[in-house]
């Protein structure tokens, strides 16, 4: 059994974002890159699922080539080999799908796990786009992940508490952060990782167009927090209320 997970290189999360000065976006140049946090929790659940069959984990990364980093990460917490797909634009979340479909079809997994979202642009879009481009069930959010010979049963996050879902195989599954906690990867697996297989393609080898269809017109930070005001008792603090329209 096979399984397929996408993963993503993005600005680390302990790393306070800067906007660029001409606002076109946010400065990337000289912090820390990562794997996005969903995604390795889709890696760490690929790993435990090769004790209920899984025999090959492939992972895969569209970005620019800084992003074998990202791949090597995953096959040193144990991806068995990686596929680079090298882009120098930033490709959509249609665009990433469209690709991820071209590479399901050429590798046949019978489930592709990925991060329900990347923590860069939150679209929380890729998963529910490739489930509907390859027309296979699609079970996003999952806190818990079962896994049989033909199908695989998940309990979801929704807003009025889990609801649990069983897919037939192959199966798209994003993840949550309540599915697992992501090992760290060993020295040992770490010097391994690189002599595991790392295929890199372009966009072109799989057919797919990636021109970007959005245009970001300015990136500007949340303004700043202001001050607050001191009330000398609780009616005073239910007329300001009253007059911000917060309370009647």
């Amino acid at each position: 059994m096979k399984v397929l997970v996408p993963v993503k290189r993005v600005l680390d999360y302990n790393v306070k974002p800067r906007v660029k000065a001409d606002g076109t976006g946010v400065d990337l140049a000289n912090v820390k890159m990562s794997m996005n946090p969903f995604d390795e929790i889709a890696v760490e659940e690929a790993i435990r699922l090769k004790d209920k069959g899984v025999t090959e984990i492939v992972a895969v990364s569209i970005g620019e080539a800084k992003s074998q980093e990202t791949l090597r990460t995953a096959l040193a917490m144990g991806a068995d080999r990686a596929i680079l797909v090298v882009s120098d634009e930033k490709v959509e979340p249609l665009g990433v799908a469209k690709l991820l479909k071209a590479i399901v079809e050429a590798e046949k997994p019978d489930l592709v796990i990925l991060g329900k979202q990347a923590i860069d642009d939150d679209n929380n879009q890729t998963g529910q786009m490739l489930a509907g481009l390859l027309g296979v069930g699609q079970a996003t959010f999952a806190s818990k992940v079962e896994l049989a010979s033909d199908s695989v049963t998940v309990t979801r996050e929704v807003d009025g508490g889990s609801e649990t879902e069983k897919l037939s195989l192959p199966a798209i599954i994003t993840t949550d952060l309540r599915l697992n906690e992501p090992r760290y990867a060993s020295l040992p697996n770490i010097m391994k990782a690189k002599s595991k297989p790392l295929d890199q393609k372009t966009p072109a080898d799989y057919g797919v167009d990636v021109t970007p269809r959005l245009t970001t017109l300015k990136v500007v930070e949340p303004p700043k927090r202001t001050a607050g005001v001191k009330v000398a008792d609780v009616d005073e603090l239910v007329a300001k209320l009253k007059a911000m329209g917060v309370a009647k």
